[in-house]
This record gives C-alpha cells, structure tokens and sequence, in this order.
C-alpha cells in the first residue's frame, strides 16, 4: 500500500479506555489495511481517502461523546455528497444502554448516505455509579476478539470488493 492511504478509516474517542480498546483491536485485526485515528485528528481527506468506516465510541448522556460528535460536526459537509454508498460499522461503549449514540451515529452515517456493512455493536460495560462510570475499562478478551473480528471481515470484505 505504499503511497496510498488503507482503505478502512477507524476512527475513535474514549474517556476511561472501552472504546479505545475496541479500536485497538480492530485495527490488529484489520491490519495493514486500517489506518487507525483518534477522531480529533480526523479530517475531511481522511474521509475522503477511505473506502470504508468504522466508529468507535463511548456513549455519553445518551448521545455520541462530545469529542466524536465535534468530528462529526467538523467534518459532515467538506465530504457531504462525495462518499455515498462507502461502507461503515460502528462500537459503541456503554455503561448500561447505548441506543442513544448508536441512533445518533447512525443518522449521520444516513445523511452522508453511507451503507452500514455490520450489525450494530453495543458493548455494555454495567457501569452504573459515578464512580464505575469514570474507572478505567478492562474489557473480556472475547470482546476484543470479537472487535479484532470486525476489523478483519471489514477488511476482507474490501479486499475482496464486497464494499
């Protein structure tokens, strides 16, 4: 892939770590084939040099956190109309429910008219007190097994020219 960009663009933020492992992860899986970003670093040519998407989250108040909302809200129009049909996933982690984010995520993706490629995945961590809430992330390995997963079936499937 020398002088050019890897075909799936994992974009992620995380405050206490789920998220940012489930990025991880999926990139191990996707290898090569992934270009790995924290969202404050995404930019419009990112998006634009990718084939592929996949969002990593946490699910803050009931919404996409702050900082993957302002990538969003950064990035929607510079692209607007020249990504159409691209293929996404998204992760999303949560402390109890997740639906919030994912609706919100999922009707960005909807007006960038992007093609989702996967299920929708919510983890949820059960972290209920304030104190859960801002403790640092340890997932189960078979929760990063299943993300190392997802980056790769997103990988294959651009490789083979599924999406």
């Amino acid at each position: 892939m020398a002088g050019t960009s890897p075909p799936l663009l994992i974009a992620w933020h995380s405050r206490t770590g789920a998220a940012r492992a489930l990025a991880l992860a999926a990139r191990e899986g996707a290898g090569d084939a992934a270009l790995l970003l924290p969202c404050e670093q995404v930019r419009p040519q990112h998006l634009l040099a990718a084939r592929a998407y996949l969002f990593a989250c946490p699910e803050n108040l009931a919404a996409l956190s702050g900082a993957m909302k302002e990538m969003f809200d950064r990035c929607y129009y510079p692209v607007l109309g020249r990504i159409e049909g691209r293929a996404y996933a998204t992760m999303i982690a949560a402390g109890s429910d997740g639906a919030g984010a994912q609706r919100q995520l999922d009707r960005i993706c909807t007006g960038w008219r992007l093609r989702r490629v996967a299920e929708s995945w919510i983890v949820c961590t059960a972290a209920q007190t304030a104190e859960e809430i801002l403790a640092p992330k340890l997932l189960a390995e078979t929760t990063l097994d299943q993300a190392r997963l997802m980056g790769a079936g997103l990988a294959e499937g651009l490789a083979q020219g599924i999406f």
